[in-house]
């Protein structure tokens, strides 16, 4: 695991902590970017994301976070990660023409069982 990925995750957990599972993912959003100001971790929110299909631009997606100008954060709280969660991520790293993410479920009873890293 990389330097950048640790600290967004140590953050992450530290959110977990203090306010359990169970919350809105705008909850979840707003503290984990208030963890990140703490910590000096750069971010953006809701970071507007262009789709292109056959030389159209379109507009309307939003990333999570764009954490460290390079790691995709998207944030679920539910009960279990679908796939179709995966298959979001990747198209906004493929979008971005970025490599890693992180997806976070802080809805599950313990985070480290709701963090899945993914790479292209």
């Amino acid at each position: 695991m990389d330097l950048q990925t640790e600290k967004i995750i140590s953050a992450a957990i530290e959110v977990h902590r203090i306010l359990g599972n169970g919350l809105l993912e705008s909850i979840y959003e707003e503290a984990l970017c208030y963890e990140f100001s703490l910590r000096g971790i750069p971010f953006e929110r809701q970071k507007e994301l262009d789709v292109v299909y056959k030389d159209k631009l379109i507009k309307g997606q939003r990333l999570d976070l764009l954490v460290f100008g390079e790691v995709v954060v998207e944030i679920k709280s539910v009960r279990k990660l679908e796939d179709v969660f995966t298959a979001q991520t990747l198209s906004y790293l493929k979008s971005m023409k970025l490599k890693r993410a992180l997806l976070i479920n802080f809805g599950e009873s313990r985070l480290v069982d709701g963090i899945k890293r993914i790479s292209l």
